[in-house]
């Protein structure tokens, strides 16, 4: 395979998806993938979230974000209603079945943290968060 050093989108998404694998594995345990994960952990975090700020957060398009969501509301992990500041928009919050789904997924994420840590090194890797978060600042 020819490497391309100076080619940072391919750098970028092919690190993007190793680390997606790894913590997918951890998380297969308890049937969510990372992006069902982090839905869950923002919608936790700031319920009920609407769609436009849960998107934002994510840096996901709605369309997307919309096809990642219908799972988790099929599975009953997520309920919608309208928010309460426009009646046409949908606010999102976890059921009792989602938090509890939270929590044991927050023990394999855990696990996929670590793992990445032990082979990254967490001070590479506290920095890479850094700079990636930086990186998607508005």
């Amino acid at each position: 395979m020819q490497v391309f050093p100076d080619d940072d989108c391919f750098a970028i998404r092919q690190a993007a998806r190793y680390v997606s694998q790894l913590y997918d594995r951890h998380l297969a345990d308890v049937g969510l993938t990372i992006t069902q994960f982090s839905i869950l952990s923002r919608v936790n975090r700031g319920a009920p979230m609407t769609m436009k700020r849960l998107a934002d957060q994510m840096v996901m398009e709605r369309t997307t974000l919309v096809r990642a969501i219908q799972p988790l509301q099929r599975d009953g992990l997520l309920q919608s209603r309208s928010a309460a500041t426009k009646g046409r928009e949908l606010a999102f919050s976890l059921t009792e079945a989602g938090e509890a789904k939270l929590v044991a997924a927050r023990v394999c994420w855990h696990a996929a943290q670590d793992d990445f840590e032990r082979r990254f090194g967490a001070q590479r890797a506290a920095s890479l968060r850094r700079e990636l978060f930086d990186m998607t600042k508005a």
